[in-house]
């Protein structure tokens, strides 16, 4: 049955101009405007969080947008305190648009003796009353068995893909793909289908952690201008240095596309001094004044993505229909156009 009530979003602190774009976007598409709840979300002065929603919600089908990135576990509590305060005042369904869902890096038992915390993040989410989730580029795929409600996961690579064939116009047959780890084959083996470009690999050895001894390039990459693929960056460090590894190995170029854009630390300063040429992340993390002057460092728009699949859940449609490149053409009309 079509939805009678309108969707409704409200967000958290952790990333409110992707909220706000989300908001304009969902006004274009349904020619009428579409403004975030009235609400306050602060803390009391021993840090504790308080969310006071200011308007009516009951019956309503809320969407609460809350990247759960640094400070993730304040803006963990932010969502579920959100998602409380929802429940308590009769929302009929709350979906969380989590773009980035933190603790994901912690989705097994990598020793004796440590959590999955993942886990432990999706039984929190659920049990505070979440009934549908949608994020974008799960770190690994059975996070979505983690949670006992529906998951939506949606993917950059094919928005990676147009910004390609974009930049990259008249220069796509020198392209290769390349995964940072083998880890990560699957989700370059996609872009590159997606492009029709080859594969390669590089392959790390680490003596302990955080400590990388050597990489190995798996694949002919000379002559090519490589684009690293990879979910999140956080420090940098491998990054770095497998765009040095593949330059030695004879590539003329290297330029990155990774999801999320961590950057801790030392990540800016890094890849500012990197033979990196770009490094392109979309806005799921809102990014620091330091990330925005980077000269390297460009940021792609996942507002139209998220403001359309937020509209095809409302509505009751395809979601998957958002993971081919065609239907993002439109979606990003004015930033892409296809020859």
């Amino acid at each position: 049955m079509p939805a009678v009530t309108e969707p409704k979003l409200i967000a958290g602190n952790a990333n409110l101009p992707l909220a706000k774009s989300i908001a304009r976007r969902m006004s274009m598409h349904r020619g009428m405007s579409v403004n975030l709840v009235d609400a306050r979300v602060e803390r009391f002065n021993d840090q504790e969080i308080f969310v006071e929603v200011f308007e009516n919600v009951r019956g309503e089908d809320m969407y609460v947008i809350q990247s759960t990135s640094n400070p993730a576990n304040d803006n963990l509590m932010e969502l579920l305190i959100m998602t409380d305060a929802l429940r308590r005042s009769s929302a009929s369904r709350i979906t969380a648009v989590i773009p980035y869902f933190g603790y994901a890096r912690q989705d097994r038992r990598a020793k004796a003796r440590t959590p999955i915390s993942a886990k432990l993040v999706a039984n929190l989410i659920t049990q505070a009353g979440v009934d549908r989730v949608l994020t974008l580029d799960l770190h690994a795929a059975q996070i979505q068995g983690f949670f006992d409600i529906p998951v939506d996961n949606l993917y950059a690579s094919p928005v990676f893909a147009l910004d390609i064939e974009h930049q990259f116009k008249g220069q796509m047959q020198d392209l290769m793909v390349v995964s940072p780890d083998v880890g990560g084959v699957a989700r370059a083996r996609e872009l590159a289908k997606r492009i029709n470009a080859p594969l390669a690999i590089v392959d790390k050895r680490r003596e302990k952690a955080g400590e990388i001894a050597g990489m190995t390039v798996i694949g002919d990459v000379k002559g090519h201008k490589c684009i690293i693929v990879d979910d999140i960056c956080d420090t940098a460090g491998t990054l770095c240095k497998a765009a040095e590894t593949l330059m030695e190995a004879g590539a003329t170029e290297v330029h990155s596309y990774i999801t999320h854009g961590v950057l801790s630390g030392p990540a800016v300063e890094r890849i500012q001094n990197s033979v990196m040429k770009s490094l392109v992340i979309t806005d799921s993390i809102a990014p620091t004044e330091a990330v925005k002057s980077a000269k390297n460092i460009r940021i792609v728009p996942t507002a139209p993505m998220f403001a359309q699949a937020i509209l095809n859940i409302w509505g009751g449609m395809s979601v998957s229909s958002l993971f081919e490149t065609d239907t993002l053409v439109p979606i990003y009309e004015g930033l892409y156009q296809r020859s």
